[in-house]
């Protein structure tokens, strides 16, 4: 996806000086153009602080993965994983799987990406009935660009359509990917996480 190009390098001068024409067409008190579902997530989720990694396959998926666990040193450490699936897709990287809160870090998939918080989107499907706050600080969540959705409403309603015959509980997003500053009042109570996403392209 050439938007998540974009992204992860910054346009030249000669690509701004081209757009400018077609902002200056626009009026002052025009209605701000809204962005496209996938653009809207990048700038929301890292505004939250989130740390993302975009991949074209599963050999940059892996790249990526091994990536992280050596800027954290997390090689031969516990990780938190309830995913059979991909604890097998994982079982190459020295790694001990255990469903323990005081692991180094918590790998798993998710329900759905929100767009207009820059949320993820999780439920028992991901983290069985536990809350939050007893899974590791450090989060590591493997997410397809066909999971991108623009409210929370429109995931929930996903969620239900995948789940006809029994719909998952323990639904919840993921949202404050830093280190909670003191004094913020907005995130009292939450959970923050040292969050990756490692975005799959399958579109």
């Amino acid at each position: 996806m050439s938007l998540f190009r974009r992204f992860l390098n910054p346009k030249s001068k000669s690509d701004k000086k081209q757009e400018s024409p077609e902002n200056a067409d626009r009026g002052k008190y025009m209605p701000e153009v809204k962005l496209p579902t996938d653009e809207r997530f990048m700038l929301n989720f890292k505004n939250n602080g989130g740390k993302f990694l975009y991949c074209e396959d599963e050999s940059e998926i892996r790249e990526a993965f091994d990536n992280i666990l050596l800027e954290n040193d997390w090689y031969e450490s516990e990780c938190c994983c309830f995913d059979p699936n991909l604890k097998d897709r994982f079982k190459g990287f020295n790694l001990e799987f255990t469903k323990s809160g005081t692991a180094a870090f918590y790998l798993s998939t998710s329900e759905f990406l929100i767009a207009n918080d820059g949320s993820i989107l999780i439920s028992s499907n991901q983290i069985k009935e536990c809350k939050l706050h007893e899974l590791p600080a450090n989060f590591v969540i493997i997410s397809s660009t066909s999971q991108l959705v623009d409210t929370i409403g429109e995931g929930l309603r996903g969620i239900k359509s995948r789940n006809k015959q029994s719909i998952p509980s323990n639904i919840t997003t993921i949202k404050n990917f830093e280190t909670q500053k003191e004094g913020d009042f907005m995130s009292y109570g939450s959970s923050t996480k040292n969050l990756y996403l490692l975005l799959l392209e399958d579109l």
